[in-house]
């Protein structure tokens, strides 16, 4: 019996050690582009990492109002990066939390219906969204590995030199390795590149020493939230395509676990991922989805037990209360995480470009749609002064270019693809079934 707890507790922290890169990285990014002070970095990625934890918990606690019962992993999306750092530039922190509010309450309210809405969401619309995303977070990994913007040193050699060789171990180690080393090798080539820069005198512990031994979780840590109704749009399209993507991680567990899922079951999952959303708002921290790389994981292993889940969701909280450690990660100087950045971010747009694979490339209304979603998106990001003269409640919709691509994916699939052509055959729920197994 003690064997198989100690077996349970080594299986849970392999999973948290898998998405703990991504649990970390995603705040960092945010806080640093967004100008958190040192301590407020600090309290950001604690919080996240435990509300990562409870977000979990919520998911695999199968109950009669919320939870899929599947050993699923909740953590930060990586797609509500871009977004949140441009709310933040145009409406202040306390906007981005109002707007998580919003979406989180929005999922919570659709829930029971939205496996009928996934009509309205397939690949092309997501693919398009998710490409667009991407594209507009390339310009933040690469002020990041300059040194980031306004630094002292922007471009400097050494920087140039940390970030490409951080880029390069990553490469190298993915290429090279198989399994779980694979799994962790953005957290990897982040160890290395602060090692490597703690040689070139780039690397200051004085938040670790600075920070609390214990965190005290507080409501609206940031200020009491804001709500405007571009950056509320723009986080429930964020939601919407995290709903979709979970969708498929709760066919791909359901296979792999030999469970059969039925609407209702559907529904609970995506009540408690915008309860996790909703959490994510009041506490501060960043809205929540489901981890596709625990479930390679959970594939590799063959342990396909919840108890191993609940145990990975109690470290992250444990991990969560000590900021000391959670101040560990805001050590990583800025060119080390921008050179992970450019592998994230670049998939990012790989699996945006890997949703429009699945779409029907023969036909001339799709192609049009991913070009003028994606057209739009990216025009509006690059030139946004272009609408500046139009009234308010348009320039809700234009102002943002994830809104504007994704509101003009959804407008011309709904016209060439619904009102104007009978559905497909082929249901989107098991289009991306097929994707998230890997």
């Amino acid at each position: 019996m003690q064997m198989n707890k100690w077996k349970t507790a080594s299986l849970g922290i392999q999973h948290v050690l898998a998405m703990y890169a991504g649990a970390v990285v995603v705040p960092l990014i945010v806080g640093g582009s967004i100008g958190l002070t040192p301590e407020q970095l600090t309290h950001l990625v604690s919080i996240d990492i435990l509300m990562c934890g409870i977000a979990t918990l919520l998911q695999v606690w199968k109950n009669r109002f919320f939870g899929i019962g599947l050993p699923v992993v909740l953590g930060c999306t990586f797609t509500a990066v871009g977004p949140m750092i441009a709310i933040a530039g145009e409406y202040g922190i306390p906007a981005i939390y109002g707007a998580i509010l919003a979406s989180g309450l929005f999922v919570i309210l659709v829930s029971k219906y939205f496996s009928k809405l996934l009509k309205f969401f397939p690949p092309v619309v997501t693919g398009s969204v998710v490409t667009i995303i991407g594209m507009t977070l390339i310009p933040v990994a690469m002020n990041n590995m300059a040194g980031g913007e306004g630094s002292s040193d922007f471009g400097s050699t050494s920087n140039i030199l940390l970030a490409f060789g951080t880029l390069l171990f990553i490469i190298i180690l993915y290429k090279f390795s198989t399994g779980f080393i694979r799994a962790i090798s953005i957290l990897l080539g982040l160890i290395a590149g602060t090692v490597a820069a703690a040689f070139m005198g780039k690397v200051n512990i004085q938040a670790v020493i600075d920070a609390d031994a214990l965190l005290t979780p507080t409501p609206f840590y940031f200020g009491m939230p804001t709500f405007e109704w571009a950056p509320i749009i723009t986080m429930i399209l964020v939601a919407l395509v995290s709903l979709v993507e979970s969708t498929g991680v709760y066919l791909a567990l359901s296979d792999i676990c030999e469970k059969d899922l039925k609407e209702e079951d559907f529904a609970k999952g995506y009540r408690a991922e915008g309860l996790a959303i909703v959490f994510g708002g009041i506490f501060n921290s960043l809205p929540y989805t489901t981890f596709s790389q625990n479930v390679g994981l959970i594939q590799m292993s063959g342990v396909r037990s919840n108890n191993v889940i609940y145990t990975a969701g109690v470290f992250l909280v444990l991990i969560g209360f000590s900021p000391k450690i959670g101040a560990i990660t805001t050590i990583i100087p800025s060119s080390v995480l921008g050179g992970a950045m450019v592998a994230m971010f670049g998939m990012v747009v790989a699996a945006g470009i890997k949703m429009l694979s699945q779409v029907d490339l023969q036909s001339q209304e799709n192609l049009l749609i991913i070009a003028c979603s994606c057209g739009i998106g990216l025009g509006v990001s690059v030139v946004p002064e272009m609408f500046a003269n139009l009234p308010d409640t348009l320039k809700i919709l234009t102002e943002n270019g994830i809104v504007a691509g994704g509101v003009t994916a959804i407008g011309l699939n709904l016209l060439f693809n619904v009102i104007f052509k009978k559905p497909q055959k082929d249901s989107p729920l098991i289009q991306n079934k097929e994707e998230i197994v890997y």
